[in-house]
């Protein structure tokens, strides 16, 4: 079974593009990974001052996060950095696709990629 690992940034906008990704993968057949940072990351936008229009989208990924619990595995990048603990995971888990819209991160990790491409399909890279 392939191991898929979300960043934070495509699951906020898998959120606010109505892509429901726990459907998706486990139509492919895919493992979803979650990083215990991305879901830390998640928890301070939803309190951030600063990000007033993400903070719903937080919360409502962290509500969606909790009911489905059972479909994805929890795990630690052993960092708090995300992006860092990111390619360090991928690149001892060659196998694993990573999902990202962020530019610098698909470009630093050699492993397969998913994005979203025209707002409402994820597409592998």
């Amino acid at each position: 079974m392939k191991e898929v690992i979300l960043d934070t940034n495509f699951i906020l906008t898998c959120i606010r593009q109505k892509i429901d990704f726990f459907e998706e993968f486990s139509l492919q057949g895919f493992k979803i990974l979650i990083p215990k940072q991305v879901i830390d990351e998640l928890e301070k936008v939803k309190t951030s001052k600063k990000k007033l229009h993400f903070r719903e989208d937080a919360k409502l990924v962290l509500k969606i996060l909790d009911k489905n619990k059972d479909k994805f595995k929890k795990i630690n990048l052993k960092t708090k950095d995300v992006d860092s603990g990111l390619i360090n995971f991928a690149k001892e888990n060659k196998n694993t696709i990573i999902a990202t819209l962020d530019r610098e991160l698909k470009r630093k990790i050699k492993n397969q990629k998913l994005i979203i491409r025209g707002k409402k399909r994820l597409e592998l890279m």
